[in-house]
């Protein structure tokens, strides 16, 4: 990883203001030397830091450069991509994950926008569309390829209109499973936060996935999203 440690005690000021911090991901490291060598002479975009979309510490190096926007290969994940983005979500709320992306396949876009991305960039996108869209995304904007936006559009809209009663299905526990899911926890966190054991934690994922009609972690985590389900912050009884 790639990180100017003393920039990250002093960032840079623009106009006297504190400039996007940008976090660039991606396993082809002639790419990221060429967009973090042209966003050098960009003031209010800082490259706080460079890794491989794949390296095994990327969410610990998300905590530790604090970036505003994050902008991802998505290649290395295919139809993962969303569950990678959720995770980012989960760790850091406030950051904003941008696509870039020579992957055309737009059922991995739906995922992404389902997950939260703000935006997905082609990358054989001009440089300056690309700094354009890391600004609209740091202002919380989102940005879609025309060609990939009507099956987003549509898919989104499906999910918007999904009953929020389905969750009533579920039991108290398996509802507080749901939302510890949301936050990105595994089963055995879920497992130690809840004071049940890991068994039990994959018998009621398994039940959730029947009741709500779904087939992964991140559709059931869109289902919650989509009927309002807060994540876990505390713990459950027994």
């Amino acid at each position: 990883m790639h990180l100017d440690e003393h920039a990250l005690a002093r960032p840079r000021q623009a106009n006297g203001m504190n400039p996007i911090r940008l976090l660039l991901a991606d396993d082809h490291l002639m790419i990221t030397e060429a967009l973090a060598s042209r966003l050098s002479a960009v003031p209010d975009i800082w490259v706080a830091g460079r890794c491989a979309a794949t390296d095994p510490n990327l969410f610990a190096i998300v905590k530790g450069v604090r970036p505003d926007v994050i902008a991802i290969e998505a290649e290395p994940f295919g139809s993962g991509i969303g569950e990678t983005i959720a995770r980012l979500g989960a760790l850091s709320p406030d950051v904003r994950v941008v696509i870039l992306s020579a992957d055309r396949n737009v059922a991995h876009a739906v995922a992404a926008a389902r997950a939260g991305a703000a935006a997905w960039v082609a990358k054989e996108q001009d440089a300056a569309e690309f700094e354009s869209v890391i600004r609209g995304a740091a202002l919380g904007y989102s940005s879609y390829p025309p060609d990939m936006l009507g099956e987003i559009l549509r898919s989104l809209r499906a999910d918007a209109s999904r009953d929020g009663n389905d969750l009533e299905v579920l039991s108290s526990r398996e509802t507080q499973v749901l939302q510890a899911m949301m936050t990105g926890r595994r089963g055995r966190q879920i497992a130690s936060d809840l004071h049940i054991s890991a068994d039990t934690v994959r018998t009621h994922t398994q039940n959730i996935y029947a009741k709500l009609d779904v087939h992964s972690r991140l559709e059931a985590v869109s289902v919650a999203r989509a009927a309002g389900l807060e994540p876990l912050e505390g713990v459950g009884g027994s």
